[in-house]
């Protein structure tokens, strides 16, 4: 069996958690726009003061952070920091063949683990419990990766 095709069922849980991780990444990106467009506030660069067809009336103060812009900015550069890697070292433990029942606990896992995150830091959760799921998502990450050098070096 080809270990990268719909064939394997460890491929399609990894297909099916990396196209929610992705999903959970773009879509957090879209979550931020909605937000500077609600707020009108929390825009980025100063080049986005040029009026257009949404910022009709640009005005300086549309540059100053915005907390609640800025908390869905926050969420989206923790997934550019997480999610990347999961997609990376996802693919590599397919490739090293694991059980299917390691594989579904610890690609969902991860994907839950980011929505957990998710959930804390929007309704405003301390540190301690945005780390939680952090902590969790990380170190299936770091898991999968040390899986992977373990399988090929032995």
């Amino acid at each position: 069996m080809d270990l990268l095709s719909l064939d394997n069922a460890v491929f399609e849980v990894y297909v099916i958690a990396a196209a929610l991780a992705v999903l959970k990444l773009m879509l957090q990106g879209w979550m931020t726009v909605y937000r500077m467009l609600k707020a009108n506030s929390g825009w980025a660069s100063p080049e986005d003061l040029r009026p257009g067809l949404i910022n009709r009336a640009p005005n300086e103060a549309q540059l100053e952070v915005n907390e609640f812009v800025d908390r869905s900015r926050r969420m989206h550069r923790n997934d550019l920091e997480n999610i990347p890697g999961f997609l990376i070292a996802g693919l590599l433990f397919v490739v090293v063949n694991p059980i299917l029942l390691h594989a579904q606990v610890l690609m969902y896992g991860f994907v839950l683990a980011r929505l957990a995150h998710f959930a804390a830091y929007v309704s405003k959760q301390s540190h301690e419990v945005r780390a939680i799921f952090y902590t969790i998502g990380s170190m299936i990450v770091i898991y999968m990766a040390a899986h992977v050098l373990w399988s090929v070096l032995t």
